[in-house]
């Protein structure tokens, strides 16, 4: 008899793991509570636009191609991608726009035209950053993160000083870089990670050799391609997924789980994956005598930032822009600090534009544009529609301003999405949107556990656990949970 195990949520992280399970042998039941799949990467379509709800960069191109090749597939096999040039553009202080050329020698001579000097400290920068990705990415996100034993090895230690963790993000680029523009371009990807560069360990420039090096790409038809393609192969596996099949409880009997409640009834298993929110998870879905964690844990948590987010159909082309924009025309340390430091709605944001229609056709009726506006926040905080339409209103004015034309009376669709939306949609813990900060108190071992320490055979997955935040850790985390489910199981 096959081994039965129930993944929870249809999200990267729950897609990775169900289907890898599949592939060990198992019998993989995925539910999700969602009328589709993809978690936050979910997808909707609204008078003739297609929305990408969620992610919108696709860094990392090498762990999508690991990921199909572990089954024999091919990226290419699901989706079509094509790499940005330019990768995106900065909107400086002054204002002044900066494309990002995909080229590195257009890079180090932009970097050059910055600062003097600053070229070549680049490419030292990147080569450091380059051992990172390999060490981080090779070795340290793929362990399980559940004992100190996992790092004992000598040659891991030698990585580890290598990798900076012991010192800040803050500091490490100021070793290479003193024009304000080029240090906001450099700590820009750690913003989403979850607190200051004065709190991130320096390990995390491996996300600048992720995005200067190896470039920012795009899946056409857009981000929720990738979850088609992994759903189309979790099929290929034998998973069975099941929409609108919300879990109700984790049922544990004698320290072990034998299956989850839902509103069909009870389905049994000889193992459950947790992909859905680890903080719901375990709160809500397991009976107390079963939680590892306290509510008091879980409050002190460092979560990473949430998002107000606006979907936007408009009905001309928009001068001026580039698939990705990033608005710096405000400070960029007070934002930081009113996300992190003292959280509150944030006094003149900083905000991220995308705009697939300028690479992608499909995803706008003929002559109109497409676009998703993002202000990261702090998480848990409350978010009434006065103060969505209040930085609506904000940051179109300076988007009006950059684009040179008017804006708002040609928008034929919009919709907000915040704090209250995550929690409605994804049990989000505080409507977080990225999941656990990537602080140094917060990593591998440190975060919490994906194996709960009083259901023996119960394990979590995704963003709050094991790697981190972020698409590719995602992938990256159902792999691994799989494998320790595969290992202790005996399939």
């Amino acid at each position: 008899m096959k081994k039965h195990i129930i993944v929870i949520g249809a999200g990267f992280a729950g897609l990775s793991a169900a289907t890898t399970l599949a592939q060990q042998g198992c019998r993989v039941t995925l539910l999700e509570k969602n009328e589709g799949p993809g978690g936050r990467a979910r997808q909707f379509q609204a008078e003739g636009f297609t929305f990408d709800m969620g992610p919108s960069w696709y860094w990392m191109p090498d762990i999508f191609e690991q990921y199909f090749a572990k089954f024999g597939r091919k990226v290419s096999d699901y989706y079509n991608l094509v790499r940005l040039d330019p990768s995106y553009q900065v909107i400086f202080k002054g204002p002044e726009a900066v494309d990002i050329p995909a080229a590195m020698s257009e890079l180090r001579a932009l970097f050059e035209r910055f600062e003097p000097g600053s070229g070549a400290r680049l490419d030292e920068f990147l080569r450091q950053a380059a051992y990172k990705y390999k060490v981080g990415i090779g070795k340290f996100v793929h362990m399980p993160g559940r004992s100190l034993l996992e790092f004992a090895d000598p040659r891991l230690l030698v990585d580890a000083v290598r990798l900076d963790l012991l010192q800040s993000m803050h500091k490490h680029v100021r070793k290479f870089f003193k024009d304000p523009r080029l240090l906001e371009l450099v700590e820009f990807p750690i913003l989403f990670l979850g607190a200051t560069s004065e709190n991130t360990p320096a390990l995390y420039s491996l996300m600048n050799y992720a995005d200067l090096a190896m470039g920012t790409w795009y899946p056409m038809g857009g981000m929720h391609k990738i979850v088609e393609g992994m759903v189309a192969l979790a099929r290929e596996q034998g998973v069975e997924i099941e929409y609108n099949a919300p879990v109700e409880q984790i049922v544990v009997e004698n320290g072990r789980t034998t299956g989850v409640q839902t509103a069909a009834g009870f389905r049994s298993a000889d193992a459950v994956v947790a992909g859905a929110d680890y903080h719901h998870a375990e709160q809500h879905l397991l009976a107390p005598e079963w939680r590892t964690y306290s509510e008091e844990y879980w409050d002190k948590r460092t979560m990473a930032p949430s998002s107000l987010l606006f979907y936007v159909g408009v009905n001309k082309r928009l001068p001026n822009l580039r698939h990705h924009n990033l608005f710096f025309d405000q400070d960029f340390g007070l934002h930081a600090e009113e996300i992190y430091e003292n959280p509150k709605w944030p006094t003149r944001p900083l905000f991220y534009v995308s705009a697939p229609s300028q690479t992608d056709p499909s995803v706008a009726p003929e002559g109109c544009e497409n676009i998703f506006l993002l202000v990261p926040v702090a998480p848990n905080l409350p978010d009434p529609e006065a103060t969505r339409e209040h930085y609506y209103n904000f940051i179109m004015e300076r988007l009006e301003r950059h684009c040179g034309t008017s804006i708002c009376d040609a928008v034929v669709y919009k919709r907000s999405y915040a704090h209250q939306d995550f929690i409605d949609d994804y049990h989000s813990y505080k409507g977080n949107a990225y999941g656990l900060a990537n602080t140094l108190r917060q990593t591998a071992i440190l975060k919490p556990s994906l194996k709960s320490k009083k259901v023996s055979n119960l394990y979590f997955t995704g963003q709050l656990t094991v790697p981190g935040p972020g698409v590719p850790p995602s992938l990256i985390s159902g792999q691994v949970v799989a494998g320790e489910v595969v290992k202790e199981l005996g399939i």
